[in-house]
């Protein structure tokens, strides 16, 4: 005998059908900006996706353009193998069968929990009895089937987040998308959720795209990360690709901890290694096939670099700051070239001291055209 939030997942996903979630080329233009340029991306079925990046990247425009409730300027968005965007086509919301967690709930305040999860079904003027069947399973499935009588008001963040994921659950959708849903909750409740996310995910063998500008959720929970500048995808790999193998100086910057400084590349690579002169030392650092000789940028982790004494390294640095962090110091160099780097000590490194950093490893990134 199942435990009965293992029966309602068993049956959510038998009945969900999911299948997977494509964008084609998409744009979209708000009168003379562009706010998505060219967008493309297939997410296979059942896999959990995070699209990142931060405020104002196009991201949140990329969601509402796959939920319907933006038309795109140019390009195809397509569930499975139909289309529901392209130029003289738009599909409305209602008839895609995607559902939506939202940052904010968005629960009726005057309606219990199972009025809330129950809405849209309501709306959809789906039979009493099946609605009632839907609306159990769908409580018991993100653990909420003692609560049904309950109002938001009384639940905690963590709860009302559950109702809002059991209500999107209740719909049976193809795809499912999240609009930043842990960023009204504490740590501790982020954990816990993140948790339920990934738990439900590999239960349902659900589709999902994760809209977040939190790169440690996106690192912690997504099989593949999307991630977003100015409108545009600058990379798409998996996390730990992303963090080691970074395509661009955006994304080394606004993924993980870590430091860029300008080199010269000396060889082609050779078994994934390149020579590289970084402020007039020659090292040798990882690169990809294609790396040509010339100006490029290294991406240098924490992990990347030793502190050693002064002079006796491959950089001279002075420290700018350390700051106690528990298990380790971060402490914050500049070079005698004007570069910024990222150690992480056992002890404490006064500010304004001397220090040398042994480059042990790190990533060459081409130059931008």
């Amino acid at each position: 005998m199942l435990p009965d939030w293992q029966h309602a997942v068993a049956w959510t996903r038998a009945e969900l059908q999911m299948t997977g979630l494509s964008l084609d080329k998409v744009t979209k233009r708000f009168g003379s900006s562009v706010a998505v340029d060219s967008a493309s991306f297939e997410i296979p079925e059942g896999e959990f996706w995070a699209l990142l990046g931060p405020s104002g990247c196009g991201k949140t425009t990329i969601l509402r353009m796959a939920a319907g409730f933006e038309e795109v300027s140019e390009g195809r968005i397509a569930i499975g193998d139909e289309t529901m965007s392209e130029a003289g086509l738009h599909v409305p919301p209602e008839r895609r069968r995607i559902g939506i967690v939202f940052q904010s709930y968005a629960l009726w305040p005057h309606m219990t929990v199972a009025e809330n999860v129950g809405y849209p079904l309501a709306v959809a003027r789906i039979a009493t009895t099946d609605r009632t069947r839907r609306i159990r399973d769908a409580l018991a499935s993100v653990g909420l089937s003692e609560y049904e009588a309950r109002r938001p008001a009384e639940l905690s963040g963590g709860q009302q987040q559950r109702v809002a994921l059991a209500r999107c659950l209740v719909m049976r959708p193809r795809v499912m998308l999240f609009d930043e849903p842990l960023a009204n909750l504490d740590v501790h409740l982020r954990a816990s959720m993140e948790e339920e996310f990934l738990r439900l995910h590999k239960a349902l063998g659900a589709t999902i795209l994760y809209i977040t500008h939190d790169q440690a959720e996106a690192m912690a929970m997504a099989d593949r990360i999307v991630v977003m500048d100015k409108g545009r995808i600058r990379q798409i790999a998996e996390p730990r690709r992303l963090y080691r193998e970074p395509a661009t100086p955006m994304v080394a910057g606004f993924i993980g901890q870590g430091g860029l400084l300008p080199v010269d590349v000396l060889s082609r690579p050779e078994q994934g290694r390149a020579m590289v002169r970084i402020e007039g030392m020659e090292v040798t650092l990882r690169a990809a096939d294609g790396q040509l000789p010339g100006p490029a940028r290294a991406s240098l982790r924490p992990e990347d670099l030793e502190a050693v004494e002064p002079g006796q390294g491959h950089l001279s640095a002075m420290v700018l700051r350390s700051t106690y962090q528990g298990r380790h110091d971060r402490v914050d160099v500049a070079t005698e070239a004007g570069g910024r780097l990222v150690l992480h000590l056992d002890g404490h490194a006064r500010a304004g001291s001397p220090i040398g950093i042994r480059i042990r490893d790190g990533w060459v990134i081409p130059m931008e055209d």
